[in-house]
């Protein structure tokens, strides 16, 4: 009997481990078009760190970074359709999905860092943010990613500079009449193709902030920088809505707190980053102009007039300043 007792008290041991030894570990895909030394890839590399810490190694966070699965267009689509899992996107493209989200795109809407925390903070940040769940969203963090400026072939001093240049923007509606009301042709591209296309002349100019300026290498052939601080889109990390809610809560509350987390990391990260890309292209000879940024703004003024639906965004988000 007792030899009986011992065997199935093995049996039992063994049943459990093979059951925890076969545990299936959650691994989900988080596209990123970044290269790797970008801080926005860094901050997807820690947010995954602190998934797979907080949960004890039941939720790994694979991240594809390099635009190793396509563009920000493509993997909004693709965390849509739930073939990744979470995609790191800028709110330019995710304004053609979420239409509300392109507020944050306005030129000059927000007049700096502490203004754009401010809104991304706030109710409207929170309601912008909930419009996502309509197309199967949800937003886990806002990052920073910049402001943006003009960098070009030739040098760019002042608007008139701009007039006839070709130059490169997202697809997509809002930076597209944006560039038109600055004089200039709208040329929208992917943003792999921006460094051939700058070398071979089909465009004279994209716009961008330092850091992507620096780590794409752009600035090797378009050494002109204009300072002018047109925008700053926030990006963001989203994740497919039924993904994330077949998840334990358990497991949601760790990506939650893990992206918030992520979120301070990054903040930290870009704005020293912005400060090294600058210093860097500087030092690769790149010349950078302060343009009088009054005749910029003054001339895309009536893009606010072509969006009445965002205008109650626009009132709150002034107000915050």
């Amino acid at each position: 009997m007792k030899k009986i007792l011992s065997l199935l008290f093995v049996f039992a041991l063994l049943l459990t481990f093979g059951q925890t030894v076969m545990a299936e570990t959650i691994t989900l895909k988080l596209a990123e078009n970044q290269p790797a030394d970008n801080p926005v890839t860094k901050a997807d590399l820690y947010f995954a760190d602190l998934v797979e810490e907080k949960t004890n190694g039941e939720v790994v966070i694979d991240v594809h970074y390099g635009a190793t699965l396509g563009q920000e267009a493509e993997t909004i689509s693709m965390a849509r359709t739930g073939v990744v899992a979470m995609a790191r996107v800028n709110a330019v493209p995710l304004a053609e999905v979420v239409s509300d989200v392109g507020v944050f795109n306005l030129p000059f809407i927000f007049s700096n860092y502490d203004h754009l925390w401010n809104v991304l903070e706030s109710d409207v940040g929170t309601e912008i943010n909930s419009k996502l769940e309509e197309v199967g969203l949800v937003g886990l963090t806002w990052f920073e990613s910049g402001f943006r400026s003009f960098y070009t072939t030739e040098p760019v001093a002042e608007l008139s500079d701009l007039a006839g240049m070709n130059i490169r923007v997202q697809e997509a509606e809002l930076p597209m009449k944006m560039v038109e009301l600055l004089g200039a042709n709208p040329t929208p591209m992917p943003y792999g193709d921006v460094y051939s296309g700058l070398q071979t002349g089909v465009i004279d100019g994209a716009e961008n902030d330092y850091v992507s300026y620096y780590t794409s290498s752009h600035y090797e052939v378009a050494p002109y920088y204009a300072v002018d601080n047109h925008i700053h889109p926030p990006a963001i990390i989203i994740m497919n809505k039924a993904k994330l809610e077949s998840l334990s809560k358990e497991h949601q509350q760790a990506i939650m707190e893990a992206a918030e987390e992520a979120k301070e990391f990054e903040k930290q990260e870009m704005r020293a980053f912005q400060d090294e890309s600058k210093a860097k292209v500087l030092e690769a000879g790149v010349e950078i102009t302060e343009v009088d940024t009054s005749e910029f703004q003054e001339a895309v003024m009536p893009l606010y007039e072509e969006y009445p639906e965002l205008q109650g965004y626009i009132d709150r988000i002034i107000e915050l300043q």
